[in-house]
């Protein structure tokens, strides 16, 4: 009698995820994070500064500062971007922050959508909130026309 060994499966081949290229970014799906609620800031705060510009108009140079530090913001997260991609010196935080604080967090909330750059960070993101915060508060105390009434009582 002829005596049969059991055959043996062939192992299925092993499948692995292609590797990505050096230099590619993986594609985001497009529900995901897209910052709508991030531009509601902005929005916001052009719609306070009209009303508060209808009540006590506020000179032209406040609008176009808070521009000019919005397009540098905007520069300077672009070159920290390129920076991080290409493993380069990177800008400090601090310098990010700062210059929101001073007036540039539009500019740095457009960046950061539209660059996809310092969005998952939970500690910057809530510094960088934190400072939107302050700089609000700020533009409220010094150009509202109903807190002088307030705080003299």
């Amino acid at each position: 009698m002829k005596q049969t060994t059991p055959r043996r499966r062939a192992k299925p081949a092993r499948q692995t995820r292609p590797r990505r290229q050096v230099g590619t970014r993986r594609r985001m799906p497009a529900h995901a994070g897209t910052g709508a609620a991030a531009y509601l800031a902005v929005v916001a705060f052009a719609a306070a500064y009209l009303v508060i510009d209808a009540y006590r108009p506020i000179s032209i140079w406040v609008a176009a500062y808070y521009l000019a530090l919005s397009v540098a913001c905007f520069v300077v997260y672009a070159v920290d971007k390129s920076a991080a991609v290409a493993s380069r010196w990177r800008v400090p935080e601090n310098t990010l922050l700062l210059l929101g604080l001073a007036g540039g967090w539009p500019g740095a909330i457009v960046a950061q959508q539209v660059l996809r750059h310092k969005t998952k960070k939970v500690t910057f993101r809530s510094a960088f909130w934190g400072t939107v915060g302050l700089n609000l508060a700020a533009f409220v105390v010094v150009f509202s026309p109903l807190l002088p009434g307030m705080l003299v009582g």
